[in-house]
């Protein structure tokens, strides 16, 4: 009997309501993704200090918890999703949730395994993460933070504000804290390159300690230079000519404040030199691309499309930058500067902003465009009691996974790629991109 256009037989109805759901990620392989030994590209691992000894404060040029209270995102907050897992898979704690006494009882099973592990606890860390090496994001290393598991990635901010910053400072307090603490570094690097204030002229000020702070630091191990910039400034790095910054740093270097359109001028044209050296050394260069920490954040300001003339200077084309973060809120945008031949991404911290749901369709269509440019990241971070590096390190890198498992199974179920080649991309992703783009060689 011939039924009627659109009627559905009974037994074809029920058996699609009964038919169990396809679960996101391809079970078997999740587990492949899960056994892969990766290279964490971004994050900011906390050094062992001794009794008594200071903090370690040097796992970043700007720390957030500088700034004015914000509102936090939902996976930033204590009690977040997956933050008694990571206290449980860490240091074996059997409590429901990390509130009074419970976060002491934790606290205590995790200081525990620091006094263990000694020096060797950041290291063990990363085996908890399934993370071979990650790049540490530092003013400088440590005893316990040194190769071959962490690499060096220094900041190159305070080479860029070498006059009188207090009317940058003036924008508002989160500002004031940061150039601050730029100060600070600058400061240091001032010490370590032998002089006391910024040289004279701008061309001294270049061979006596821009130049030498990145060789310095390039003899040191570090194989990237790191830029906070969109914390202090916009991303609009313009094309500026010699004599104008040769002019302006005359003018104002250890007299006078200068205004904010003629001061840009000689950052603009140092951050320029300083990728340009970059390129000459062998090293990548980092810049923040996303939504940054503080109710004062310049989210536009951050959008990585105001790189795109960066990227275009033909002059430029033999440094490699890596935009972190991966641009978020901006993620399709970034996708699109993925065609320049000097230009990639991680997806650090992404994972803690959204969910490794909507993660994953940003994911895939980075590796629908040009995959080998797309790296794993954790942005590892000490950002409360409940959550330091080592917890936000083991809950970043299981959603990342999971959101490249979810990413790679549509791809294959949609018939883009084979299973091999999920692999490989999976290997990519995780590991081979960054072994590529900075020479590492075999990493185990």
């Amino acid at each position: 009997m011939k039924l009627p256009w659109g009627v559905v037989p009974a037994a074809l109805l029920l058996a699609s309501c009964t038919r169990a759901p396809q679960p996101a990620a391809d079970a078997d392989l999740a587990a492949e993704i899960g056994r892969i030994r990766a290279i964490d590209h971004h994050a900011h691992p906390v050094r062992v200090v001794a009794a008594g000894e200071q903090p370690d404060r040097d796992f970043d040029a700007l720390p957030v918890d500088n700034m004015e209270p914000q509102s936090d995102v939902v996976n930033l907050r204590a009690g977040a999703p997956g933050m008694v897992e990571a206290w449980r898979a860490l240091y074996g704690f059997t409590g429901s949730d990390l509130t009074g006494g419970h976060l002491k009882e934790a606290q205590a099973l995790k200081e525990r395994v620091q006094k263990e592990k000694g020096d060797r606890y950041p290291a063990w860390v990363l085996d908890q993460m399934g993370v071979a090496v990650m790049f540490a994001n530092r003013v400088t290393m440590g005893t316990s933070i040194q190769p071959p598991r962490f690499r060096w990635v220094p900041y190159a901010d305070a080479l860029l504000f070498p006059l009188d910053n207090s009317g940058l400072a003036r924008e508002n307090s989160d500002r004031k804290s940061f150039f601050a603490l730029e100060d600070i570094v600058r400061r240091r690097y001032l010490e370590s390159a032998g002089v006391k204030a910024p040289p004279a002229t701008l061309a001294e000020y270049l061979a006596r300690v821009v130049t030498p702070t990145l060789e310095r630091q390039h003899a040191g191990g570090a194989i990237a230079e790191k830029f906070e910039a969109a914390y202090l400034r916009s991303l609009a790095f313009d094309k500026v000519d010699r004599a104008t910054a040769d002019r302006i740093y005359a003018q104002f270097a250890g007299k006078g404040v200068p205004e904010d359109a003629v001061y840009k001028q000689l950052q603009d044209f140092l951050f320029r030199y300083i990728a340009a050296e970059c390129g000459r050394l062998g090293m990548a260069v980092h810049v923040h691309t996303m939504a940054g920490a503080g109710g004062y954040f310049h989210v536009a300001e951050a959008n990585p499309l105001l790189l795109e003339s960066v990227l275009n200077d033909p002059g430029l084309r033999q440094t490699k930058f890596v935009m972190l973060h991966g641009g978020w809120p901006f993620t399709h945008e970034i996708a699109a500067l993925l065609t320049k031949p000097n230009a990639f991404l991680d997806y650090s911290n992404q994972g803690m902003i959204v969910s490794a749901e909507t993660m994953a369709g940003t994911l895939r269509e980075w590796l629908e465009l040009v995959p080998e440019k797309v790296m794993f990241a954790t942005d590892a971070y000490p950002y409360m009691p409940e959550m330091g590096w080592e917890e936000l390190g083991w809950m970043a890198a299981r959603k990342g996974r999971q959101a490249l498992a979810i990413a790679l199974t549509g791809m294959l179920r949609d018939g883009e790629i084979t299973r091999p080649r999920a692999l490989e991309l999976a290997n990519m992703v995780l590991r081979d991109n960054a072994r590529a783009l900075y020479g590492l060689g075999d990493v185990r």
